[in-house]
């Protein structure tokens, strides 16, 4: 540990030491040093990179430079103590300050700000304004002020919180004080708002690449979601995972179904009390839950690297969210996949909600975001095009990793199909709803069918060879194709538009997309990458679960698995060996070398 000391009292390191011995990394991502040396020289900074990009470290490496202390602004408790665990088990004096610390570790807590030993405190943004706790600032040395999920400071975010937004009045107190904001999620408009709110003086502004090229993006229309769920789950091998839902009735029925089938699953929302939804958080971040169900309320204090699946089973309301909601999957750059079960009759849903924002100007933004998020997943193109030009990161070429780029879609002469679906609603009398006139075309014998006698129409059951799934997609995208209104105001009925007639008439060919009625998920071995021993891979995780437990903090605060994969491919059994492992410091040398040595050596030992 003295040289962990010496290297923490030493201003003069430069930022390249203090990454390698430190955090255990031998080169910086593109963009980071850039940052770092900016705050370094007193300058303010705003940081755009994706989640997973390595935002913290921007400001983590200089904090360890800094003679003073490094104030982290963090909107979560979770967040927070995440973030000091790992900083802890590097060997660096972090902290954190809110309303789950008991006053004495609060009071030794300011013992060492005063003292100059704590080098990174995090607080949430209403304690950082508290009257007392500026106070005590003041006599301290503040060296750097960093704000992170800085979009909450703006109006035009997508996640605006009103104590972010006087985040600024620190610029009163403490005026010489240089500021790092840092997001994952900015259109122009927010980037240019939080330079505004937060007073900054003339920054230097890092837009890094919005790109995770590791994540694969998949949108598949909402059929069965539930039976659709549960086939993918079937491929994910006991794989960790995120799955969003747009309500917490919705949360309660996924999370319980998912545990009577035998997954270890868990449900987390607002609705729940504090106690639960920590306990629910903690446990997922042990890897002893599987799987969270969850409203939006779950992910912001996130920072677990082995998520390797988010499901959105409803479409979010911004790009931005979905973005960063996504953006919880394969933090530690591995392989992760995004899946959005789609039902374009969800649109008209979700746009109601905007009905009942009283400020004019927020609801026209609010629309204005959810239709850039609904053309998205009715697009065409390449998945990651649309999201990256959103974020005005222009890409030209095709990723080859999405859905549209993996299975192209195909087109097929649809006239006939359209003619018999517009025919059965013209016949229906234009009164009722997707799902009765599916059951038409299809010859289903249902009672409500045979109380208006419509299986005497000559177009019962003229589709029966095809499945429920193929007409729900064609009479979609026959009101995609402006032939077919669906009535929200008179329970969803399907009406005929006046372009309908030429196709009835046959004046024009219609072509249709091929239904994708089967999505196929190609496992894929996240690690691969390493051709490492999957059997001792096996034994090193089950060795950093053990530690982690004794420890009482997450398994990846140890090692992540991109560090353990490394492990099992170069097989360390030195000291020097050891440390040339991406992800490993000499603090954590010192901690967990000698029992994953050991383990190694007895396993090639045996073998």
């Amino acid at each position: 540990m003295a040289a962990m000391e010496t290297l923490l009292d030493a201003p003069t390191k430069d930022p390249k030491t203090v990454l390698k011995d430190v955090f255990g990394y031998s080169t910086f991502r593109d963009g980071q040093l850039e940052i770092i040396q900016s705050s370094l020289a007193g300058q303010d900074t705003l940081v755009l990179l994706p989640t997973g990009g390595g935002k913290s470290l921007c400001y983590q490496v200089p904090a360890l430079l800094f003679e003073g202390v490094t104030v982290v602004i963090s909107p979560l408790i979770s967040l927070m103590q995440d973030q000091v665990a790992q900083l802890k088990a590097q060997g660096v004096a972090a902290e954190y300050i809110n309303n789950s610390v008991a006053w004495e570790q609060q009071r030794a807590t300011y013992e060492g700000l005063q003292q100059g030993t704590v080098k990174l405190l995090y607080v949430a943004p209403e304690k950082a304004l508290q009257r007392d706790f500026i106070e005590r600032l003041s006599s301290c040395n503040v060296a750097l002020f960093a704000i992170d999920e800085a979009h909450c400071v703006s109006h035009w975010g997508h996640d605006f919180r009103p104590h972010y937004f006087r985040l600024k009045e620190l610029r009163q107190y403490f005026p010489a004080v240089p500021l790092m904001a840092l997001t994952a999620t900015a259109d122009l408009a927010t980037r240019r708002d939080i330079v505004q709110q937060l007073d900054m003086r003339a920054p230097f502004i890092h837009t890094g690449s919005f790109d995770r090229p590791n994540i694969r993006y998949t949108i598949e229309e909402k059929f069965k979601p539930l039976s659709q769920l549960f086939r993918y789950l079937k491929e994910q091998k006991g794989q960790s995972g995120i799955i969003y839902c747009g309500s917490r009735k919705r949360v309660d029925d996924i999370a319980e179904r998912l545990i009577e089938s035998g997954y270890n699953a868990a449900g987390y929302h607002a609705g729940l009390d504090n106690e639960q939804r920590q306990f629910v958080q903690n446990r997922f971040a042990r890897d002893d839950i599987q799987i969270v169900v969850a409203t939006v309320a779950f992910g912001m204090g996130i920072n677990k690297p082995n998520v390797r699946f988010v499901v959105h089973y409803d479409i979010p309301k911004s790009i931005e969210a979905y973005y960063q909601e996504t953006g919880r999957a394969g933090r530690d750059g591995l392989a992760a996949e995004a899946v959005m079960y789609f039902d374009p009759a969800d649109i008209g849903r979700v746009k109601r909600f905007f009905e009942d924002i009283p400020d004019e100007q927020r609801r026209r933004v609010e629309e204005q975001r959810f239709q850039a998020m609904s053309s998205f997943a009715e697009a065409q193109t390449c998945r990651r095009q649309i999201l990256l030009n959103y974020f005005s990161e222009y890409q030209r070429e095709a990723c080859g990793n999405c859905d549209i780029c993996l299975n192209p879609p195909k087109q097929f002469d649809g006239t006939v199909v359209a003619q018999q679906a517009l025919s059965c609603i013209y016949r229906a009398e234009q009164r009722f709803g997707l799902g009765y006139i599916v059951d038409l075309l299809r010859g289903a014998n249902t009672a409500r069918i045979r109380e208006h006698n419509h299986h005497d129409l000559s177009t019962y059951g003229i589709g029966r060879e095809h499945s429920n799934e193929f007409w729900l997609s064609i009479l979609r995208q026959l009101i995609h194709h402006g032939l077919v209104n669906q009535d929200i105001t008179q329970g969803a009925t399907l009406r005929l538009t006046e372009a309908a007639r030429a196709v009835l008439r046959g004046e024009y060919t219609l072509h249709l997309a091929e239904p994708r009625l089967a999505a196929k998920h190609v496992y894929q071995d996240k690690l691969a990458q390493f051709n490492y021993d999957k059997k001792l891979f096996a034994k090193l995780r089950a060795l950093r679960k053990q530690l982690a437990d004794d420890d009482d903090v997450p398994p990846y605060v140890v090692f992540n698995d991109r560090t353990l994969a490394e492990m099992a491919q170069k097989t360390p059994t030195s000291d020097s060996e050891f440390l040339q492992v991406s992800g490993v410091g000499f603090t954590k040398l010192s901690k967990y070398g000698a029992p994953f040595m050991q383990l190694i050596r007895n396993y090639l030992e045996r073998d």
